[in-house]
């Protein structure tokens, strides 16, 4: 088999559209080579990963290499379809939450369809690797992430109502009012979930926004505070700023009673790889309990199974500490 023809320049390492590259002189027989993908109809690519992917997927921001890879996976499916995509279209539902950076579920990280929204009925796509959603005028609001015309990141959390768990729907929701560099607020939401009244997913939305809490770092932690309150004990502050006896700042905790100087830290693992990082977390959970604090300290083998157990384990500290249940 002969080696195939170089492509122009301007169509080397990118997606393009196949009507263009028959304008630059690149016959059909071309298009067909073993070298070119097909990822939709009318789009070519070559096997290698383009520039504005390398640059996406450097841009992630999780710490899970495996959420990362998806993420930058999804990241170049909508770029490969955003080279014909019709104005009116924007990203949305699963594909808008990962290129906003929200912690998606697992079972809906490995799909691979392209997820596109529009509020006129003639632009809804269906097809090969496109799933189509007709969104009605007034709730889509469209932002831009990394040039792509994407529904807004609180406009997605009510787009995806109807398909995560009332848990998943509160730890995005959590995300989006986070404590580092929120996308949203409370009253954002709000606002959102009023909109979203009438339609389908309507009364999980309202229900997960009432448990919605700003300040949180990681799907993690709030995963663990619901824990907590659904083992019937009383709601723990989310990162508050601890001090000790004069008022100097000690850290900010996961989940704390301040009343009783007890502090739930989960702990991820990421931080032990980080040797410097790991010294300070030491030292910094040694101060607080040279203030009183009792530290208790959860991970991922403590939720499922597990979670009465945990919920014991707090509960037995709140009583120690002078907490009574008919108090709170």
């Amino acid at each position: 088999m002969t080696k195939p023809t170089t492509l122009p320049l301007e169509l080397q390492g990118v997606p393009f559209d196949v009507a263009h590259a028959k304008k630059r002189g690149v016959s059909a027989e071309r298009l067909r080579r073993h070298d070119l993908r097909r990822p939709f109809h009318g789009i070519r690519v070559a096997h290698a990963p383009s520039v504005a992917v390398q640059e996406f997927t450097q841009s992630a921001d999780s710490s899970d290499p495996y959420w990362r890879r998806l993420r930058a996976e999804s990241g170049r499916r909508a770029h490969e379809y955003a080279v014909r995509m019709p104005q009116g279209q924007f990203f949305s539902h699963v594909t808008a939450a990962l290129l906003h950076g929200l912690p998606v579920p697992r079972r809906l990280l490995e799909q691979t369809d392209v997820h596109v929204g529009t509020s006129t009925r003639t632009l809804r796509r269906k097809g090969r690797g496109v799933r189509g959603h007709l969104i009605p005028s007034g709730l889509e609001r469209v932002t831009h992430v990394d040039g792509l015309p994407v529904a807004s990141a609180v406009d997605v959390w009510t787009q995806l109502s109807t398909t995560l768990t009332l848990d998943e729907l509160v730890m995005i929701g959590d995300a989006l009012v986070c404590r580092q560099a929120p996308a949203a607020t409370l009253p954002e939401l709000a606002d959102a979930v009023s909109r979203h009244a009438g339609h389908p997913g309507a009364q999980r939305l309202r229900e997960a926004f009432s448990l919605v809490r700003p300040r949180t770092d990681s799907a993690r932690e709030t995963q663990l505070r619901l824990l907590i309150v659904r083992a019937g004990l009383p709601e723990p502050e989310v990162n508050p700023a601890l001090t000790n006896r004069f008022g100097e700042f000690l850290a900010y905790g996961d989940l704390a009673y301040r009343r009783f100087k007890i502090l739930i830290e989960y702990d991820g693992g990421q931080h032990r790889d980080d040797e410097a990082q790991y010294h300070h977390d030491i030292d910094r959970l040694e101060a607080l309990m040279a203030e009183g604090w009792r530290v208790i300290k959860v991970n991922k083998t403590h939720f499922g199974q597990a979670a009465h157990a945990t919920g014991a384990r707090i509960r037995r500290a709140l009583l120690d500490a002078g907490w009574r249940p008919d108090v709170s």
